[in-house]
């Protein structure tokens, strides 16, 4: 990356050194040495962290379809099933005598195993739901107890005895506990591939970006260390509360991606104040004051985005913010702490191993990479209206899918198609009637007479959406019945079916569950909490930026454009994941329909890194603005001096997130390719061409703020650069303006 020299002003001395650059830098080799000891801890109290996770969390805890499930799964558990085996008979018919000898010889032996219970079978019961409808497969189910771990660990123990060939029958395990349970190891496997795709990749990219093998090294370090921490720290959480799995493929994104962020920012500013001739000290002392103060306001930003997702009840999303907030603290704590003291010790050598040497016959000449920022930035703001409304345009039209959304719930499609579990669930879609594992249930709590639950299956029968009703099966005062929905199993006509069930009135106290059950009551729980989520990131945003440009219009501008840089990854996800483009060449199952929480996650996620970079490019126009009182200047040179910096970041991140995305799981594709989408349109798109153009065309009122608001800012406010007093001169204009 070309580097750009800082002009000193006349007469100036070194800035004096702070009393934070005294903190980190008084001792820098005892403070790298405390960072390898904390680093090899984090590594033995993270250790086995994957194992300890969950792969659920959909559901929110307070809804009456968990009341329900829970209430079922304690009184009736043999009706809850979570194990399948699906007994393939080949050629012949599943009542052949020796196929049904070998089968209820396998449900007899799975009926003794410790931690099964519930075991029955299409060869006990003879039930036309437990047998295909061409004779050739039928089911035994079960339900293994325990919670998320102990049921992993018992069907990790008992699956292999049943797997496979026994005698005439071919038998696979299926349910939803294998599937979660091989969704959670599908997980891990495919997060350390992602690792080692991502971790080569970047290096070569950061040695491009700043040519010296030993600065491309310091943004890996800190990313390691952001990782290894949060690992730890998501280790200690397990012991007190739900965490899902997923959360690990955030933390390696947002460890690597923010630290490379941060690690770019200050080592890049580093080397400017050394070209300009600083020594060592002084040079760390003002990247700190101007750098460092950017990326403090940045991973503020980010936390409070992340942080949104604690609002809701769900503790997959919930995962997210506790993973998100500890590896961007943690990174930032790295780049203000570790970095600036690797710094000082490196000296002059952080330019060290120029790998670039080789091709400085065809490299750019110095300050052409800057150039062409400033001659972008010229052309913007000289045909401001036309980049303006264009761009808003294409990011409108790009968003546009996203009005046909559709939510649903995440199932085994998520895995890839030749996984067992997902072979199971297809099968039992495709070949058994009815509707299997779209039926709802209702608990019915409360004395009542065989009359009265006559009574109320019939007028439960007699709903429009109903195909059948069973039941009930009576425990002392409790009961529970069993509905089949026309249709499929979490269409709108199942919601609305949950709907007419809770409104119909019954002399008991009733609470239904199902599929279709948890969707609508995830989706309202969202929906509730959503404006409060949405709230909290702007009013907090607004404050931060604020607090760092002194202005009122900025912060406006940049929670509007920031939410409108997210339309491209929204409409995207619809028209590939949701509609099913593109699914051959990615690797997925479509299913119609986007994982109720996924939209959240992923604006959270993605808004917080669009604030990353708009601190970056806003922190250097302020700096520019209060140096000269030249808007137009200021904004020119603000691109200029980020624009590089911002790009290759992007492009940084984008690798990492594409490389959680060739996850073999749907929603970790998603999540992955999606913000690696939505970073690159941000960086390409909202800072290069809209902001410039925007703030264009507000000029100097971009900068206005009421009395009492200024007055609050000089008092509270922090920004980049040293205070100066914005000289008086006329506004200087772009060339052609």
């Amino acid at each position: 990356m070309t580097e750009v020299n800082k002009a000193p002003h006349p007469g100036d001395g070194p800035p004096p050194v702070g009393g934070w650059t005294r903190f980190v830098t008084a001792r820098p080799r005892l403070s790298l040495l405390a960072a390898l000891v904390l680093t090899a801890l984090a590594v033995l109290a993270g250790s086995g962290v994957a194992d300890r996770l969950g792969s659920g969390g959909w559901e929110d805890p307070a809804a009456e379809s968990t009341y329900a499930t829970k209430a079922l799964e304690r009184e009736f558990p043999d009706s809850q099933p979570n194990l399948l085996l699906l007994v393939d008979s080949g050629r012949a018919s599943v009542d052949d005598p020796a196929v049904a000898a070998r089968a209820r010889d396998l449900t007899e032996r799975l009926a003794t195993e410790q931690g099964v219970t519930g075991v029955g079978s299409y060869w006990q019961s003879k039930s036309p739901a437990l047998r295909a409808k061409d004779g050739h497969e039928a089911l035994i189910a079960a339900r293994i107890t325990g919670d998320e771990n102990a049921m992993g660990k018992t069907l990790d123990r008992i699956a292999p005895h049943y797997r496979g060939t026994h005698g005439p029958v071919q038998v696979k395990v299926g349910g939803i506990v294998a599937v979660r349970h091989e969704m959670q190891t599908i997980i891990k496997e495919d997060l350390t591939r992602a690792e080692m795709i991502a971790l080569p990749i970047t290096l070569v990219l950061l040695v491009m970006v700043f040519g010296s093998a030993i600065a491309a090294l310091l943004p890996l370090g800190i990313g390691i260390v952001a990782i290894l921490g949060t690992n730890a720290v998501l280790r200690g959480l397990t012991s007190f509360t739900d965490v899902s799995v997923f959360a690990l493929n955030l933390t390696t994104a947002l460890g690597l991606g923010l630290a490379i962020d941060y690690a770019l920012f200050i080592v890049r500013r580093y080397r400017e104040e050394l070209s300009t001739g600083a020594d060592p000290l002084t040079a760390v002392g003002t990247t700190l004051r101007t750098a460092g103060r950017t990326v403090l306001f940045s991973a503020l930003t980010v936390a409070v985005s992340l942080a949104a997702m604690m609002v809701f009840p769900q503790y997959f999303l919930r995962s997210f913010a506790y993973a998100g907030i500890a590896v961007v603290l943690l990174a930032a704590a790295a780049a203000l702490i570790l970095l600036p003291a690797a710094l000082l010790l490196l000296g002059h050598r952080v330019n060290s191993l120029d790998l670039r040497r080789l091709f400085r016959r065809t490299a750019k000449p110095s300050g052409a990479e800057g150039t062409a920022w400033a001659r972008a930035a010229t052309l913007v703001m000289r045909r401001a209206p036309l980049f303006a409304l264009g761009t808003t345009a294409l990011l409108v039209l790009l968003g546009l899918p996203f009005l046909g959304v559709k939510f649903g719930t995440a199932d085994d499609r998520q895995l890839p198609s030749g996984a067992e579990s997902h072979v199971v669930q297809q099968h039992i879609r495709d070949d058994f009637p009815g509707s299997p594992g779209g039926g709802l249930e209702i608990l019915a709590e409360g004395r009542a007479t065989q009359t009265q639950y006559a009574d109320y299956k019939q007028r439960v029968a007699a709903l429009p959406e109903v195909v059948r009703v069973d039941g009930p099966l009576v425990k002392g005062d409790t009961a529970y019945f069993t509905v089949q929905p026309k249709g499929e199993a979490v269409d709108s006509a199942a919601q609305r079916l949950v709907g007419d069930l809770r409104s119909l009135k019954a002399p008991f106290d009733t609470k239904v569950t199902g599929t279709a059950a948890v969707l609508v009551d995830s989706k309202h729980a969202i929906g509730e909490r959503l404006p409060w989520a949405g709230a909290f990131i702007a009013i907090v945003t607004l404050l931060l930026v604020f607090l760092l440009t002194g202005s009122v219009l900025i912060p406006l501008q940049a929670v509007v454009l920031n939410a409108l840089s997210l339309t491209a990854m929204f409409g995207a996800v619809v028209w590939v994941f949701q509609d099913g483009h593109l699914s051959g060449a990615l690797g997925f199952t479509s299913t119609g329909s986007i994982e109720t929480t996924l939209p959240v996650l992923m604006f959270c996620v993605a808004f917080g890194l669009s604030m990353d970079y708009g601190v970056f490019l806003l922190s250097r126009i302020k700096e520019e603005y209060d140096r000269t009182g030249d808007h137009n200047e200021a904004v020119r040179h603000g691109l200029q001096r980020t624009g590089g910096l911002i790009t290759a970041a992007a492009v940084i991140l984008a690798v990492v997130m594409v490389a959680i995305g060739t996850s073999r799981v749907t929603n970790t594709k998603m999540l992955g390719l999606g913000i690696a989408l939505a970073v690159l349109m941000d960086a390409m798109v909202v800072r290069s061409l809209l902001v410039p153009a925007i703030m264009r065309l507000t000029g100097r009122a971009t900068w206005w703020a009421p009395a009492p608001l200024r007055r609050f800012h000089q008092r509270f406010g922090l920004s980049e650069g040293e205070p100066a007093a914005p000289a008086k001169k006329k506004e200087k204009e772009p060339a052609g303006v």
